[in-house]
């Protein structure tokens, strides 16, 4: 079935795939799968996103490439509009931000990866952060973590 994702749906799971293909595979782990919808601010069944695995992973290698990562979490994505994602994400960011600066330090964003994939070590960690912190301030801005979520 085609899946009707627009252009920043698919930016958003590039980049997401990408950041969790950290040896640049062409492969994730379907285990991440839940972690990345997670991270993007993406409710889902367990349930439904397990056969929906079994279903883009008939061998069961544990591993799907970005057009099955894309049937899965489009399955997810499409009843969610761009708007309500950067909601979501807005939400989210302001969870971790609780002072309420509008950014958070790369610490706690750190913690953030780590508490959704406990499969990172830190040194892929450190990667995904020093891609993100681009002006390497140690802290990551609302623009800087939806740049990261997004890709845009």
């Amino acid at each position: 079935m085609e899946s009707q994702l627009d252009d920043q749906k698919m930016a958003i799971m590039r980049k997401a795939f990408q950041m969790f293909d950290t040896t640049k595979s062409g492969f994730i782990e379907t285990l991440k799968i839940s972690t990345i919808l997670n991270t993007m601010g993406q409710l889902f069944d367990d349930a439904e996103l397990t056969a929906l695995i079994e279903e883009n992973d008939p061998e069961s290698s544990g591993k799907v490439n970005f057009d099955a990562f894309c049937n899965i979490a489009a399955h997810f994505l499409e009843e969610e509009d761009a708007e309500a994602m950067q909601q979501e994400l807005k939400e989210a960011f302001r969870l971790y931000d609780r002072e309420g600066n509008g950014y958070i330090t790369t610490g706690t964003l750190k913690e953030i990866l780590a508490a959704l994939d406990d499969k990172l070590s830190n040194t892929e960690l450190d990667g995904i952060i020093a891609e993100i912190d681009t002006d390497g301030s140690g802290t990551v801005d609302f623009d800087e973590f939806m740049e990261m979520m997004t890709g845009d």
